[in-house]
């Protein structure tokens, strides 16, 4: 499945706009062909959406579904990503007031709402329930095999949850197609997967197999391409983090990409754990990297940098004293594009 690019769709997105936890909505909005059309936040009610998050899209704010009816809204999408993925107690009334209306729901959290008797209960003919993170079919234990494709393998790592990987992921997979490179993009989380439509959720995959999974998906796929655009999760630094080992282990990786928020230089859900240096983090991840695939060489190539809390100038003075720290190209791809990005894997 994928979201309905020929339905309406409404966002929830309560303490979305301006916190933390927005992000799958935040993506939706940004790179999704959907028809939304209305966005619920009872914190944001009446503003502008492109002045509050720079997306060039003018879809309205309102306080709550009941608000969105007038918009004629036929599927909700939930825009949060919580920490531990579980349904904000304040959502349950308006997930039901959609249900209700006749709309169908996309739930990308953790706790599963297609088999909650009194949710469906509400359902007429023609509505569903699509909860995303799903473990795929018929999985195995990882064997190292993507290490056998030709094409090139690009992962996105951080040193942060939450911070960019998939925008990365996909800035570069736009870049690459214009410049007329067949270019996939291989989504491995709930947003990704509602955008895409195929993919792997890997956070509901039982450890165990979560590599293999991520296996799977790549060698679908390696032979018909000429780059892979793998979205990250996660991070190594979190403490609370599992899935980023898994892809570097399932993707075999030919290239990575260090995502990193500007200025941040603690963990945001543990600020007892520090950032080290980029150049200690990229130390790190090629060496991890590395020992995953047997010590094949695996480069960080560049930097994506996240500067949406700084003005342009601001943006700009912190890529320039990136590319100083590092030594490596460094860009926002989601405010300048991914072309340098895509520069820096295709050269390498």
């Amino acid at each position: 499945m994928r979201l309905p690019l020929n339905q309406k769709t409404a966002i929830l997105l309560h303490e979305g706009l301006n916190g933390a936890n927005g992000k799958t909505g935040l993506s939706i909005l940004r790179y999704s062909e959907a028809p939304v059309v209305a966005v619920i936040d009872r914190e944001s009610v009446g503003k502008s959406l492109p002045e509050l998050t720079g997306i060039k899209r003018d879809v309205p704010i309102v306080a709550s579904l009941a608000a969105a009816l007038q918009y004629q809204p036929e599927v909700l999408v939930i825009g949060i990503a919580p920490k531990g993925g579980l349904v904000p107690d304040d959502y349950w009334p308006d997930i039901k007031d959609a249900l209700k209306a006749g709309m169908s729901l996309v739930n990308g959290l953790h706790t599963p709402l297609a088999n909650i008797p009194d949710l469906n209960a509400l359902l007429k003919p023609g509505q569903i329930i699509w909860d995303v993170r799903k473990e795929p079919a018929n999985l195995d234990v990882a064997s190292g095999l993507a290490r056998t494709l030709p094409c090139r393998r690009v992962l996105t790592v951080g040193t942060d949850m939450a911070i960019g990987k998939m925008s990365t992921s996909l800035e570069l997979h736009w870049a690459a197609k214009l410049r007329g490179w067949r270019s996939k993009f291989l989504a491995t989380g709930q947003t990704g997967l509602m955008l895409e439509g195929d993919g792997v959720a890997l956070d509901a995959v039982r450890v165990d197999f979560a590599a293999g999974a991520v296996e799977q998906l790549v060698m679908r796929f390696g032979k018909h391409y000429d780059i892979l655009q793998i979205e990250g999760q996660g991070s190594l630094l979190h403490p609370g983090s599992t899935a980023t080992l898994p892809l570097i282990r399932g993707s075999q990786p030919t290239h990575l990409i260090l995502v990193h928020q500007a200025g941040q230089t603690h963990n945001r859900n543990n600020p007892h754990v520090p950032i080290p240096s980029l150049p200690e983090v990229i130390r790190m991840y090629e060496m991890v990297a590395s020992a995953g695939g047997a010590f094949a060489t695996v480069p960080v190539v560049g930097i994506a940098l996240n500067t949406r809390y700084l003005d342009e100038s601001g943006s700009k003075d912190a890529i320039a004293q990136t590319i100083a720290e590092t030594g490596l190209p460094c860009t926002d791809p989601v405010r300048y594009g991914g072309g340098v990005l895509l520069d820096a894997v295709m050269q390498s």
